[in-house]
Order: structure tokens, then C-alpha cells, then sequence
């Protein structure tokens, strides 16, 4: 019987790029099975483990991906270092009947020797893909051609407006978007409602329809924004105006507001603190003052964090900047907040 080609790579793909994939697809070509190891390395990349994990998981279903939370973190080229990442390949994870390593980097001559396989070097000189992470964790925007969507998506701050209507959410969105040189996100539900409302009423279904059109609208531009994404209103709205149309909500769309929970990097609430303007195609002051209330409770029960924005426009822009230029993707949300300069 042949013997089974068993392929093996690993890394910390902190991001994932075109380099890494050229190597798990090189080895999926040639081996009949591929396993990549995954590391935690919490000092290299903030980038969350499981994050990464997916990652190669979606892109690659047919690699076994093994997460090694335990694994070492030192790299480099030294006696102690290769002995530390032999040893815990081959005794803490047990690993076997491994025929071919593949890497595009220098530790691919001691860790197969190790393993007893062959050393599959794969552009190694960096021709076909000349980048590296660590590049791209220095402005993963610069890179972006090196980037599945997919990866790229997870890397772009998405930041939302919320608020009641008259509140500067469109303008603050704009704004910053041209400012930063990238794309923004206009609020969907108000082309769809001057389009289709009848006596300035959707009904339930339509609401639902705005609000699933919004989330595809939102997902494309995250894979082409630079950087940054800024986002006018969210299901929150939608589902705010079909309480307040109908006094209920389909299944559907309660599912999209509650999932707002975790879509965003950062929420931002504009306050009701300017002058409203009372166009035909609003509900009046009072409302305006309601929905706020409403919206604040809404972002309270759902345990959503968010960052008040008051005064004029200039104040509101530069609160936002503040906390951009604080903000860091993958970190906890409370330090942010513990920044007196924030506050």
C-alpha cells in the first residue's frame, strides 16, 4: 500500500496573506492530507487566535487546523528556540507520520529533520508573494492586494451612527469618510422609504427588507473600505421604526437588531443637542427626544458600549478622532473608556 503523504505547516498567520495561502494551497496540491498549526503568540498579533482559526478553517475546509494556545512564543534561530518548537511538535502535540514540512522559512530545515520528512520549501526568496506579516501588521491597508476579502473585512474598524433622526449621523459618517480617506455606508432605510412609503408608512415586511439590503450593503463595503468604515444607522433603527409603526417586529429583523451586539467596533450615539429641522419627512421634536431615550435603553439592555457625541459638529468630528487615534482593534473596550482624555 502507498504510504499516506501527511503535508504540515505552521505559523501564527497574524494576518493571513497571500504568502501563507501559496503554501497551504501548494501543500494541498501535492499531499493527501495537510495540517497547519496554528499559534496563539498574544505578544506578536492581537488578532484573537479562534479569529485566525476561522480564517483558514472557511478558506481551507479540508486542512486540519490545530490551535496551539500552549505553543511557544519565542522565534528565531537558535539552539534553545529550535529545541523549544521541536519539542512541543513532536511531544506535547504527539504529531506523526508527517512525510513533508512546508514553510517558506529557515526553522523548515531543523523542523523536518525532526520529523523525520521531507523540507518543502515554497518561495522562500519571497518572489511570487513579496510581503510578510509583519509588514502588514504595520498597515495592513498599504497591503491590502495580499489579503483574502475575507481577512481584509476582519482588519477594518467599523465604526456606527446611531441617533434619532436630525441628529447629524449622515454628516459625522461623510465627513469623517473623507477625511480618512475611505468609503462610508449611507443609511439604506431612507432610500428605500422615499422609494416605497405610503402615508410615511413601511410595513413590516419592508422594514425586515431594509434592514437584511442595509447588512449586504454593509458587508460589501467593508471588503473595499481603507482602513475604516463609517456606518449611518444600523437594524437598531429599523427595528426602533417598526415598533414604532406596528408595535412589533418580524422574527427576522428582531435577529438583526439583537446581532448588532457584536457587528461593530465602535458605536457612537449623537446626541440630541442641535437644532431640528422640521422637514415633511420627520416625525416632530418630541418624537426626536423619544426615540433617543428609546435608543439609549435599547443599547443599555443589550449591553452595547457606546461613546456620546454632543455639541457642533467640529466637537462631535474630533471626540471621534480622539478615540480613533486610541483605538485598537482587538483590544478590550474598557481600556478605551479608562482613558481620561476620553472621557
Amino acid at each position: 500500500m502507498e504510504k499516506i503523504k501527511r503535508g504540515l505547516t505552521l505559523g501564527k498567520f497574524a494576518p493571513l496573506h497571500k504568502g501563507h495561502q501559496l503554501v497551504i494551497e501548494t501543500a494541498l496540491k501535492e499531499m493527501d492530507e495537510v495540517l497547519v498549526i496554528l499559534y496563539d503568540c498574544p505578544k506578536t498579533t492581537e488578532i484573537p487566535l479562534p479569529m485566525r482559526a476561522q480564517w483558514l478553517r472557511s478558506l481551507y475546509p479540508d486542512v486540519q487546523v490545530i490551535e496551539a494556545w500552549d505553543g511557544p512564543e519565542e522565534t528565531g534561530d537558535t539552539p534553545e528556540i529550535k529545541q523549544k518548537q521541536e519539542t512541543y511538535v513532536l511531544q506535547t502535540l504527539k504529531l506523526k507520520g508527517i512525510t513533508h514540512f512546508y514553510s517558506s522559512e529557515f526553522y523548515g530545515e531543523h523542523m523536518s529533520a525532526a520529523l523525520g520528512a521531507v523540507n518543502r520549501l515554497v518561495d522562500p526568496e519571497r518572489k511570487v508573494v513579496p510581503i510578510s506579516a509583519t509588514e502588514l501588521r504595520a498597515d495592513f491597508g498599504k497591503g491590502r492586494e495580499y489579503l483574502d476579502p475575507l481577512v481584509y473585512r476582519d482588519l477594518v474598524i467599523h465604526a456606527v451612527f446611531l441617533g434619532a433622526p436630525c441628529t447629524g449621523k449622515t454628516t459625522l459618517a461623510r465627513t469623517l469618510a473623507r477625511e480618512y480617506k475611505t468609503i462610508w455606508m449611507p443609511e439604506y432605510g431612507r432610500e428605500y422609504w422615499e422609494q416605497n412609503q405610503i402615508d410615511k408608512r413601511l410595513t413590516m415586511d419592508q422594514l425586515e427588507e431594509i434592514a437584511e439590503i442595509h447588512l449586504q450593503k454593509e458587508e460589501e463595503l467593508l471588503r473595499k473600505a481603507n482602513r475604516y468604515l463609517f456606518t449611518d444607522t444600523n437594524a437598531l433603527t429599523t427595528h426602533h421604526f417598526s415598533l414604532y409603526y406596528h408595535g412589533s417586529a418580524t422574527v427576522k429583523l428582531r435577529r438583526r437588531a439583537d446581532q448588532c451586539a457584536g457587528r461593530y467596533d465602535l458605536v457612537f450615539v449623537c446626541d440630541q443637542d442641535i437644532p431640528y429641522e422640521d422637514t415633511w419627512d420627520r416625525s416632530g421634536e418630541i418624537n426626536r427626544l423619544v426615540f433617543h431615550k428609546q435608543l439609549i435603553c435599547e443599547l443599555i439592555l443589550r449591553k452595547i458600549p457606546y461613546f456620546l457625541l454632543q455639541g457642533s459638529l467640529d466637537n462631535r468630528i474630533a471626540k471621534v478622532k480622539r478615540i480613533l487615534a486610541h483605538f485598537k482593534k482587538f483590544q478590550n473596550l474598557g481600556e478605551l473608556f479608562d482613558k481620561e482624555e476620553l472621557r
